[in-house]
C-alpha cells in the first residue's frame, strides 16, 4: 500500500508517527532534504500551456471553417485553371478575413478560460511553522514533506494534508473542500469507519483549509498532488472538454452542408458531362470550375461570424442580468438544460449562520418575534453576546461586520440590533476570566462584571450543559430544575434539531467575587439554565421561487453537498427540491453503489449529502449518460471537477473560490440562484434566435444553389449560357447584404411562454420543428424567383447582363424581405407586428441602401458586373421580391393547421 492510500485517520497518533518514520520533534534538516528529493515540492503540478499560435491554429479545426478555407483556395486559383492567366484574390481575401476574425474571437475567449490550477496554487500558504531539528522553523510551504510536524494557530492556512496529534479548541474552516457550512471542531480520536467522508475525519486537517480558532499540531501525511486539493487538480486536468450542444449542432450542420454541397457539385458535373459527351479536356475543366462556383455559392460564409456575434450580444445581455459568460459557445446551453446540480452552501443558502429560533421562559420564539430582550431574555442576551469571541470589524467600508466563528458571529449579529451591540457590551460588562471552548467539555465560559455583580456566563451543547444546571430561570424566578423542566428542554431541543438547526444552550451563575483562577468544576456546575438558541445557514430568500420556476420550465433541480444529510434534507424540503427524505442519499451509501448503477440511481435521488468531489463528478456524468443536459452550480474547490465535467458550470462570483470561477462557463455576479432562471430564459431565447439566423442564411444560400443549379441544367438543355450570378455578387450577398438582418434576428424578443415549455433535447437537430422543411421550401421559392428575374432580363429584354443584374437584385431584395418571415416558425408576420423588431427594420434599411449603391452608382455597378435598370425593370424586381411574404404566409397557415400542438 502506497503512502497516499493509507487511511491515517483510522490510526492512532503513535502509529501514524511510526508509519511516517518521524517523531514529535520533527525531522532533521538532512532527512527533510532527502524526502524533498523523494516526494518533490509541496505544490500542484501544471500541464504545459498551449502557445498563442497553437490556440489560434485550433480555431481552424472545424469542418465548416475547413470548407471555407478550401473555397478560398479554389477562388484564388480558379481563374488560372480556367485559362484567364492570373490569380484573383478578391474573393479569397474576403473569405479569409471572415475566418481570421472568427479565429481571433475564439482565442480571446480561450485565453480567459485556463486559470484553474493557478487559482488552486494561490490557496497554498506561502510559509508555515514546522519543527525541524527539534526547533520551530518558518519555512516555505512548498518545502514541507511527509513526516514534518506543523504548528497551526488561528488565522493560519493549512499547508498540507496532516493527521492532527495535538489540539486545543481547534476549529478549521473546510467549506471550500467539503461544503460544510460551519468550521469543523477537531477531535483527538481514532475514526473507526474507513469510508468516513472528508467532513467526518475530525482528526485530520487538509491543504487549502484555514484555522479559525484555537491551535493544533499535525504530522504531514501527504503533499503536493497527493493532497485532497491535489486530487481535485488531477480531476480538473483529466476532465473532458466536451462540446456544448451548440457546438455539436454546428458540427452536424457542417457535415450536412459538406455532404449536400459535394452531392450537388458531383451532380452538376456529371449532368453537364452527360449532356456534352464529346467534350474536350478544356471543356471538362470548365465544367469542373462551374461545379466549384456552385459550391462557393452553397457555403454560408458569414454563418460562423454571425453566430459568434449573436452569442456575443447574448453575453452582453446576460452580463446586465448578473451572469458573466466565460465561454461563448456555452451561452445557449442553459436554454437546453434539463438538470441543475447545485451545491447547497453559498448557492442555495446564504453561507451565513443565522438565528432562527429561541427557547426561554418555557416558551419557543421565532427569531423575528423577539424585538428586544426583556425579563429572562436579558440574561439570554448576556450569554449570547458576552460569552462570545467574535469581533466587530468596521474597516471594510460595509458597516459593522463580525469576524470569528460563524456560530458566534450569528449570535452577535442577532443581539446587536436588539440593544446588545458587541463592543458596547464588552466595554460596559468587562470580561475578567474565561474558560475557552474545548471538544471534551463542549462548553465555553466567561466571567464578566455586570452592574456591580460578578457572573459566569456559559454556552454549549444542550445535553451536556443541562446536566450541569441545578436551577432554572422562568419569568424572573430562579428555582430548582425538575425532571419536567428537563423534559421540556429536551423537547424544545428535539424540535429545533428536527429542523436541522444547530442548537446551543445558555446558562449563568452569580459569583461572590472574581475567582483567582477560572476552573470548570467551580464555574460550570450548579448553574442556572436560561434557554436555547437554534441556528442554521438559511436558504436565500429568492431560491424557493427560483426552484418553482425551474420545475415549471421542465428543469430538475438537484442538491449536492458535503454537509450533513439532516441539514440538506431540511433545506431541500423548505425550498421545494424534495418533499420527503427518502429522496436523499449520503456519500457513504453512494460508495456501495457500482459505477454502472449510477445511471439509474440519479433518477431516484435529488439530494446528495456528505459527498466527495469524486461523487459529484459521478453524479454529473450519470445524468449526462441519461442524455440530459446538465448544469452544475458551485462555489467551493470541491465543486471544481464537477463544474468542469458538466455541460455548463455555473460559478458564484462573490462567495465562489477562484478555482470554481476559473473552471466555470458562467459566473453569477450576485451569487443569486434566481439569476440562473434568468440565464435559462436568455439561453432559450438565444438558441431560438440562432436558429432563426441559421434558417435565414441557409434558405438564402439554398436559393443561390437552386438558381445556379437550375440555370446550369437549363443552359445545357437549351444550349445557351445561363450565367445567372457572378462570384463577387454571391459573396456580397452572403457576407454583407444578408449579414445585418441575420444579426438583427439575434435580438428578437423571447416568446412570452418560453419558460413554460420543456427544455429541448441536447441531440435535437437544428432542422427539427419544421425548420428543415422551411429552409428547403423557402430556398426553392427564392431560387425560383431569382431564376424568373434572370429569364425576364435575358429572354424578355434580350440582354444577358441585364438578366444577371435583375437576378442579383431580386435575390438580394427577396432575402432582405424574407428576414421578416423567419422571425417565427408558425406565427404570421402581421401577428408579430411588421415593425416590432426595430433593429431588424434598421438592418434591412441599411442593407437595402448598400444594395442600391451597388445597383445605381455606375462606378460601383461596374465592379459588381451589373447594369443600371430602368423603372419598369425595377417594378419587376420589387414585385418578385415582395411576393415572398404572401407565399410564406400561406405556408405558415398550412403549418398551423397541420401542427396544432405547436401553437402556444
Amino acid at each position: 500500500m502506497t503512502k497516499d492510500e493509507i487511511k491515517f485517520f483510522t490510526m492512532s497518533v503513535d502509529d501514524v508517527i511510526k508509519s511516517l518514520d518521524s517523531s514529535r520533534n520533527g525531522l532533521s534538516t538532512e532527512e527533510a532534504q532527502a524526502r524533498l528529493k523523494e516526494y518533490g515540492y509541496n505544490k500542484l503540478e501544471e500541464k504545459g500551456k498551449k502557445s498563442l499560435l497553437s490556440k489560434f491554429i485550433d480555431q481552424f479545426k472545424n469542418l465548416m471553417i475547413i470548407v471555407l478555407l478550401i473555397a478560398a483556395a479554389v477562388s484564388a486559383v480558379a481563374p488560372v485553371l480556367a485559362g484567364e492567366g492570373k490569380v484573383d484574390l478578391v474573393d479569397t481575401l474576403i473569405i479569409l478575413f471572415v475566418v481570421v476574425v472568427n479565429a481571433i474571437l475564439g482565442v480571446v475567449q480561450e485565453n480567459k478560460a485556463e486559470k484553474s490550477l493557478e487559482a488552486l496554487k494561490s490557496m497554498s500558504a506561502p510559509f508555515a511553522k514546522v519543527m525541524r531539528n527539534g526547533e520551530v522553523s518558518h519555512i516555505k510551504s512548498e518545502e514541507i514533506v511527509p513526516g514534518d510536524i506543523v504548528i497551526l494557530e488561528a488565522g493560519d492556512f493549512v499547508p498540507a494534508d496532516m493527521r492532527l496529534i495535538e489540539m486545543a479548541s481547534l476549529k478549521i474552516e473546510e467549506s471550500a473542500l467539503t461544503g460544510e457550512s460551519v468550521p469543523v471542531e477537531k477531535e483527538d480520536i481514532v475514526i473507526k469507519k474507513e469510508d468516513a467522508s472528508l467532513g467526518d475525519r475530525v482528526n485530520m486537517a487538509y491543504s487549502g483549509s484555514s484555522t479559525v480558532y484555537g491551535r493544533g499540531v499535525g504530522i504531514v501525511t501527504n503533499t503536493g498532488m497527493n493532497t485532497e486539493v491535489g486530487k481535485i487538480a488531477t480531476y480538473l486536468s483529466e476532465s473532458d472538454n466536451t462540446l456544448t450542444p451548440l457546438q455539436v449542432k454546428l458540427e452536424e450542420l457542417s457535415k450536412i452542408l459538406t455532404i449536400a454541397i459535394s452531392v450537388i457539385c458531383v451532380l452538376v458535373f456529371v449532368f453537364s458531362w452527360i449532356a456534352q459527351p464529346n467534350i474536350n479536356a478544356e471543356g471538362i475543366l470548365e465544367l469542373f470550375m462551374r461545379a466549384i462556383s456552385l459550391a462557393v455559392a452553397a457555403i454560408p460564409e458569414g454563418l460562423p461570424a454571425v453566430i459568434t456575434i449573436v452569442l456575443a450580444m447574448g453575453v452582453q445581455r446576460m452580463a446586465s442580468r448578473n451572469a458573466i459568460i466565460r465561454k461563448l459557445s456555452a451561452v445557449e446551453t442553459l436554454g437546453s438544460t434539463e438538470v441543475i446540480c447545485s451545491d447547497k452552501t453559498g448557492t442555495l443558502t446564504l453561507n451565513r449562520m443565522t438565528v432562527k429560533e429561541l427557547y426561554y421562559s418555557e416558551k419557543a420564539f421565532k427569531a423575528e418575534e423577539v424585538n428586544n430582550f426583556e425579563n429572562d431574555g436579558k440574561k439570554m442576551a448576556w450569554v449570547l453576546t458576552l460569552c462570545n469571541d467574535s469581533k466587530e470589524n468596521t474597516s471594510s467600508g460595509k458597516g459593522i461586520e463580525y469576524v470569528g466563528d460563524p456560530t458566534e458571529t450569528a449570535l452577535v449579529a442577532y443581539t446587536a440590533p436588539r440593544g446588545y451591540a458587541k463592543n458596547d457590551c464588552e466595554n460596559k460588562y468587562k470580561r475578567v476570566k474565561e474558560i475557552p471552548f474545548d471538544s471534551e467539555r463542549k462548553l465555553m465560559t466567561t466571567v464578566n462584571t455586570i452592574d456591580g455583580n460578578v457572573y459566569s456566563l456559559t454556552k454549549g451543547a444542550p445535553d451536556l450543559l443541562v446536566k450541569r444546571c441545578s436551577k432554572i430561570l422562568v419569568n424572573g424566578e430562579i428555582r430548582d430544575i425538575t425532571s419536567q423542566d428537563i423534559k421540556k428542554i429536551e423537547e424544545a431541543n428535539s424540535n429545533m434539531a428536527f429542523k436541522a438547526l444547530r442548537v446551543l444552550a445558555a446558562s449563568y451563575k452569580e459569583l461572590d467575587a472574581v475567582p483567582e483562577k477560572a476552573e470548570s468544576n467551580d464555574l460550570e456546575n450548579n448553574m442556572v439554565f436560561v434557554g436555547l438558541v437554534g441556528m442554521i445557514d438559511p436558504p436565500r430568500p429568492e431560491v424557493k421561487d427560483a426552484v418553482k420556476l425551474c420545475r415549471r420550465a421542465g428543469i430538475r433541480p438537484v442538491m449536492i453537498t458535503g454537509d450533513h444529510k439532516d441539514t440538506a434534507v431540511a433545506i431541500a424540503k423548505e425550498i421545494g427540491i424534495i418533499d420527503d427524505a427518502s429522496k436523499a442519499i449520503t456519500g457513504q451509501e453512494l460508495d456501495k453503489v457500482k459505477d454502472e448503477d449510477y445511471k439509474e440511481l440519479v433518477k431516484k435521488y435529488f439530494v446528495y449529502a456528505r459527498v466527495s468531489p469524486e461523487h459529484k463528478v459521478k453524479i454529473v456524468k450519470a445524468w449526462k449518460a441519461n442524455e440530459k443536459t446538465v448544469a452544475m452550480t458551485g462555489d467551493g474547490v470541491n465543486d471544481a471537477p464537477a463544474l468542469k465535467n458538466a455541460d455548463i458550470g455555473v460559478g458564484m462570483g462573490i462567495t465562489g473560490t477562484d478555482v470554481s470561477k476559473s473552471v466555470s462557463n458562467m459566473v453569477l455576479t450576485d451569487d443569486n440562484f434566481a439569476t440562473i432562471v434568468s440565464a435559462v430564459e436568455e439561453g432559450r431565447k438565444i438558441y431560438s434566435n440562432i436558429k432563426k439566423a441559421v434558417q435565414f442564411l441557409l434558405s438564402s444560400n439554398l436559393a443561390e444553389v437552386v438558381a445556379i443549379f437550375l440555370a446550369t441544367i437549363l443552359g445545357l438543355v437549351t444550349k445557351q449560357n445561363w450565367n445567372i450570378l457572378a462570384a463577387v455578387q454571391i459573396l456580397w450577398i452572403n457576407l454583407v447584404t444578408d449579414a445585418f438582418p441575420a444579426l438583427a434576428l439575434g435580438v428578437e424578443k423571447a416568446e412570452s411562454d418560453v419558460m413554460n415549455k420543456k427544455p429541448r433535447k441536447a441531440k435535437a437537430s437544428f432542422f427539427d420543428d419544421g425548420m428543415g422543411t422551411n429552409v428547403i421550401f423557402q430556398g426553392i421559392v427564392i431560387g425560383g424567383l431569382t431564376l424568373l428575374a434572370y429569364y425576364i432580363g435575358e429572354f424578355v429584354y434580350k440582354d444577358q447582363a441585364l438578366g444577371m443584374t435583375m437576378a442579383f437584385a431580386t435575390l438580394s431584395f427577396t432575402e432582405l424581405i424574407h428576414s421578416f418571415n423567419v422571425r417565427s416558425l408558425d406565427k404570421s408576420l402581421f401577428t408579430l407586428g411588421v415593425f416590432s423588431n426595430k433593429t431588424l427594420v434598421w438592418a434591412i434599411f441599411g442593407s437595402a441602401i448598400l444594395q442600391l449603391v451597388v445597383l445605381t452608382v455606375p462606378a460601383v455597378a461596374t465592379l459588381f458586373k451589373v447594369e443600371i435598370m430602368n423603372s419598369t425593370q425595377w417594378i419587376w424586381v420589387l414585385g418578385l421580391s415582395f411576393s415572398i411574404i404572401p407565399i410564406v404566409e400561406i405556408q405558415k397557415l398550412i403549418y398551423r393547421h397541420t401542427h396544432v400542438e405547436v401553437i402556444s
